[in-house]
This record gives C-alpha cells, structure tokens and sequence, in this order.
C-alpha cells in the first residue's frame, strides 16, 4: 500500500474575509484549528499552500455577487494575522472561487509529489467546493477536516461536506484522524 503524500491548502482567510466588508462571525471558530493544522503539518514535513483571493479592481466579475473584496494590493487581501504563512509555504493568489483555476497550484503540488490535498478555510460551499472539483479532476485525493472549514449556515456547510464526499469521493474527518496528528 503506498503512502499517501499530503499537501493543506488554506483557502481565503483573509482579513476581507474575517474582519471586511464580507466577514461573518462563523469564520472565527476554525481560525485556530487550521492554525494548528498548519503548525502539526509543516513539523511533519507537509507543505502548506495558501490559496488566496487577489482580485483586480473595478472589473472582476465577482464583485457583482459579493461586493468589493480581496482587492489585490490592499491589506484586505492579505492572509489573516493569525494565519500568516510561514518560510517554506506557498502564496497561490486566485482570481476565481478554485485555487485551480488558472494558478500555478497544480505545478506546484506536482513538483512536490503530493497526491492528496486537505482542504481548509472558508466557504466551504463555494471556493472550499470549487477548490475540490478541480483537484478531483486533476486525479488528487481530497481530505477535509470538519474543524477547519465552514460557510454561513449550518445548512450549508453540511451540505458542501456531503457534496464534496459524495460527488468527488472526499474523506470528510475530524483533525485527530490525519496521520501526522501525532
């Protein structure tokens, strides 16, 4: 049997997200355990990636939904204080909901070998949801620790978890499961 090799993707724990014009008090439950995912991780070796808004102003698309947000440049784009990422992590800016989608995300997890992502941060029914769907269809595994994602209602976040388990085989676990929690 071989050995899967781990990546965590943080996705948009950004300060427009946790404290801006689009924050929502649900966000504040799951900062310290990805903070602590992401300490355990990279003392196991495992790379951390931050899969980030950056969106330019004035044209994205997004902002019609969601109201101006991530603007690249400004410190509302910026990773979260208590999440910043550290020497050795990688800064994947992304203009759309998928860490994917047009962003060196693949190449880097390639170069790397990793064969499986564990998925964390927040809207876990959107950019946590697209994120997946393009890392299925690029042949990853998919790990989601329930205690490192969420999205404004209950409702919601279960049913993100049972879309990305059910339609993209995503292992949904609690933290204390990954192998490198030791």
């Amino acid at each position: 049997m071989t050995m899967k090799k781990y990546a965590v993707i943080v996705i948009d724990m950004l300060n427009d997200f946790v404290t801006g014009p689009i924050s929502d008090p649900r966000i504040m439950h799951i900062i310290e355990p990805i903070k602590e995912l992401c300490d355990k991780a990279r003392a196991a070796g495992v790379p951390v990636l931050y899969a980030n808004d950056c969106h330019t102003p004035e044209i994205d698309k997004e902002f019609k939904i969601w109201g101006p947000h991530a603007v690249e440049g400004t410190k509302g784009a910026e990773v979260i204080d208590e999440l910043k990422p550290q020497k050795g992590d990688y800064v994947i800016p992304k203009k759309t909901y998928s860490g994917f989608f047009e962003t060196t995300m693949e190449r880097v997890l390639r170069e790397l070998d990793v064969d499986t992502v564990i998925i964390t941060g927040w809207q876990a029914d959107c950019c946590c949801r697209h994120t997946s769907a393009d890392a299925f269809f690029r042949g990853f595994g998919i790990v989601v620790p329930r205690e490192t994602t969420d999205t404004y209602t209950d409702e919601t976040y279960l049913g993100a978890l049972e879309y990305i388990h059910n339609i993209y085989g995503g292992e949904i676990i609690d933290l204390k499961d990954l192998p490198f929690w030791k």
